[in-house]
C-alpha cells in the first residue's frame, strides 16, 4: 500500500462504518485527507464519495437529511473553528432532530518550526488557534473528542458513531490537527460486531401490562406524538394498537409522518395555534410517545384530572433546562419496542366488548369533521393560499414522494392538507434554525435517488438556506428536487409572535416594522443562475396545477431542480 497515515486509517474507518458520503468544505487543515482520498481513487480502493459543499450549514443539513431517510450517519468535513462556527444553526437542528452525523474538523497545526510534517506554513494558522474549539459545539453534541494519533483513530471514529447511533441519537464531533493526520501509522483491523449501537430499550413486562390496562380502562384515551414516525415499525405498531383499542392519535408539531392522515382515529395536528385542542381537553388518559412539545400549556393542555403516561428514548429531556409535562410515570424506552410489547400483551387478553367500538365511532366522527373543515379551507377564492397549494400538490404526488416542510407559520397548513399516509414521506428539521430544507433535500435525494423530493419553505427560509450553494450542489451531484417557495413578501413568523404578545401595540398598527421583503428577490432566478433550475412564478390559482406539473416533470424527466415562487397573500 505504501505510506499509511492517520488520514488513510480515518477513511478506512468511515468505509467500515458504512458511511457513504463526506460532505466537505475543505481548508488548509485537510492536505492529508485530500491526498488519501485521491490515492484511494487512483488505486481503486473504497472510500466515501466526496460531496463538495461551499457552505458548511448546507453540508450538515445534507448529512442530516440523509440520516433522516436512511437512519445512517454521514460525515461532514469542515476546517478549524471557522468552519465549525459556520455549521451555524444546522448543529441545533441535527441535535434536536436526533439525527446521527459525524462532524470532523481540522485544527491549527501545533508546531511552527517544521518539527513535524504538516507544521504551520500559513499566517492564518496562528489566528485560527483557539483555546477550546470543541467547546463551540459541545452543548449540541452527544460526544466530542480529538484525534491525537493514528494508532487509535479507528477506535475513536467507531466509538463516536456507536454513540451517534444509540438512542437518543445525535451528532458527534471530532477534531484533528494536520500533524496528526499526516502521521505514519500501522493498520488496525476492527471487528465491527463489537461497535454496534445500543440495543433498543424495552419496557418491563409489568409496565407493558400496566400501560395496556390503563388504555383499556380509559373512556377517552389519546396518544400524542411528534417524532414516533422516524421508525416505520413504530407507526405500524401504533396503528395496530390504536385500531384494536379505539385510541385517538394527535400529532403535536410533527416532524415526521407519525400516523396515517386517512385513518379515522387520526385527530389532526396541533402546532402553535393559540387555541385549546378539543381531543386533548376531553382525554382522561394521555399517552405521550416521542414528543418534545406535546402541548403548549399557556393555551393548550390536558384536562385537570387527566392521567399522563410518557414513553420516550429521552423522557427527562435532560438537555432542556425547563421541561415538565406532569406525567405520573415516564419510561425511557424505544417506542417501536414498547408498542410491540403492549400489543403482544393484548394479544393474550380477551377483547373489551363495546368500549373500543364506541371510541372508534367518537374519534371517527371528529376525524370526519376535521377533514370536512380542511376541504372548506382548500378553495382558492381568487388567491393561492397554503391550504390550496398543499391540496393541489397532494393530488400530484405519489404516495412514496418525500416532502420537506419548512413552512414555519404555515407548518400546520402544509402538513395537514398534504395528508401523508406513509412513514418516511414527511419531514421537518426537528429544530428551529431556519434554512434546513435546501441542503436536507440534497441529502434525502442521495439517500433515496429513486424517489421524488419536494421541499416547501417560506421566503425567509429560502434565503437562509444558502440557495446559491444548494442549487449548485444539486446540479453538480445530480440530486434534483422541486422547491416551492411560499412567498408572502416578508417575515410572517416575527409578526405572528409580535401579535401574540402585543396585539394592540404600536407595531400591530404599523405597515413597515422591518419584516417586509417587498419587492421580493427573484427566488426562481437565483436557483436558475446557480444551478440551471427551472424557475416559475405563480401568482394566481389558475396556473398552479400547470406549474406543479412542469416542476415535477423537470425533476423527473430532465433531472434538474425546479423552483416554484408561489405568491401568497402578503404577510
Amino acid at each position: 500500500m505504501g505510506l499509511y497515515t492517520t488520514s488513510h486509517a480515518l477513511l478506512e474507518a468511515l468505509v467500515e462504518a458504512g458511511v457513504s458520503y463526506i460532505f466537505a468544505n475543505l481548508g488548509s487543515d485537510h492536505p492529508g485527507l485530500i491526498e488519501a482520498l485521491a490515492e484511494a481513487r487512483a488505486k481503486g480502493r473504497p472510500a466515501p464519495d466526496l460531496i463538495t459543499s461551499p457552505n458548511e450549514m448546507v453540508a450538515l443539513s445534507a448529512a442530516q437529511g440523509h440520516a433522516q431517510v436512511s437512519g445512517r450517519a454521514q460525515a461532514v468535513l469542515v476546517h478549524v473553528e471557522c468552519g465549525t462556527q459556520s455549521l451555524a444553526g444546522a448543529v441545533h437542528n441535527a441535535a434536536n432532530a436526533r439525527a446521527p452525523a459525524l462532524i470532523v474538523a481540522g485544527a491549527s497545526p501545533f508546531t511552527q518550526e517544521g518539527e513535524l510534517k504538516g507544521s504551520r506554513n500559513e499566517f492564518i494558522q496562528w489566528l485560527q488557534d483557539v483555546s477550546d474549539q470543541r467547546g463551540i459545539v459541545r452543548g449540541y453534541m452527544k460526544y466530542d473528542n480529538e484525534i491525537r494519533t493514528g494508532a487509535n483513530v479507528k477506535q475513536i471514529v467507531h466509538r463516536a458513531l456507536q454513540i451517534a447511533h444509540s438512542d437518543p441519537r445525535g451528532p458527534v464531533y471530532l477534531m484533528c490537527a494536520r500533524e496528526a493526520m499526516e502521521e505514519e501509522t500501522s493498520r488496525v483491523d476492527v471487528d465491527m460486531a463489537r461497535w454496534r449501537p445500543l440495543a433498543p430499550s424495552a419496557l418491563a413486562a409489568a409496565d407493558a401490562q400496566d400501560i395496556a390496562g390503563a388504555l383499556r380502562s380509559a373512556r377517552r384515551p389519546l396518544v400524542v406524538t411528534t417524532y414516533l414516525g422516524r421508525n416505520p415499525a413504530a407507526v405500524d405498531e401504533l396503528q395496530r394498537l390504536a385500531g384494536r383499542l379505539g385510541l385517538g392519535v394527535l400529532e403535536s408539531c410533527p416532524s415526521h409522518m407519525n400516523f396515517p392522515a386517512s385513518d379515522r382515529l387520526h385527530q389532526g395536528q396541533q402546532w402553535s395555534e393559540p387555541t385549546q385542542n378539543d381531543a386533548l381537553a376531553e382525554a382522561d388518559l394521555v399517552l405521550v410517545i416521542d414528543s418534545d412539545v406535546p402541548w403548549i400549556p399557556v393555551v393548550n393542555r390536558p384536562g385537570k384530572g387527566a392521567r399522563i403516561l410518557h414513553i420516550d428514548a429521552d423522557p427527562l429531556k435532560s438537555r432542556t433546562p425547563l421541561w415538565h409535562i406532569g406525567a405520573e410515570r415516564s419510561f425511557g424506552v424505544d417506542a417501536a419496542t414498547a408498542l410491540a410489547q403492549i400489543n403482544a400483551h393484548l394479544d393474550g387478553v380477551a377483547p373489551d366488548g363495546a368500549a373500543p367500538e364506541e371510541r372508534r365511532r367518537h374519534y371517527g366522527a371528529r376525524h370526519d369533521r376535521l377533514a370536512a373543515a380542511r376541504r372548506e379551507r382548500e378553495s382558492a377564492d381568487g388567491a393561492v393560499t397554503p391550504e390550496y397549494l398543499a391540496a393541489r400538490l397532494r393530488e400530484s404526488l405519489a404516495d412514496d414522494a418525500i416532502v420537506l416542510n419548512e413552512g414555519i407559520t404555515n407548518y400546520g397548513s402544509v402538513g395537514a392538507h398534504l395528508e401523508r399516509t406513509r412513514p418516511g414521506t414527511l419531514y421537518t428539521s426537528g429544530g428551529g434554525s431556519l434554512g434546513w430544507s435546501g441542503g436536507a433535500a440534497i441529502g434525502m435525494k442521495l439517500a433515496a435517488p429513486e424517489r421524488t423530493v419536494v421541499s416547501i419553505c417560506g421566503d425567509g427560509c429560502f434565503l437562509f438556506s444558502q440557495p446559491s450553494t444548494v442549487f449548485w450542489m444539486a446540479r453538480r451531484y445530480r440530486t434534483p428536487f422541486m422547491q416551492i417557495v411560499l412567498n408572502n413578501r416578508g417575515w410572517r413568523a416575527p409578526r405572528f409572535s409580535l401579535l401574540q404578545v402585543h396585539p394592540d401595540g404600536y407595531a400591530s398598527r404599523s405597515n413597515d416594522i422591518g419584516m417586509s421583503f417587498d419587492p421580493p428577490p427573484d427566488y426562481a432566478g437565483i436557483a436558475a443562475a446557480a444551478g440551471g433550475a427551472l424557475g416559475l412564478i405563480v401568482k394566481t390559482p389558475e396556473v398552479l396545477d400547470a406549474a406543479i406539473e412542469a416542476g415535477l416533470s423537470a425533476v423527473r424527466d430532465e433531472q434538474r431542480c425546479a423552483v416554484l415562487d408561489v405568491w401568497l397573500p402578503a404577510a
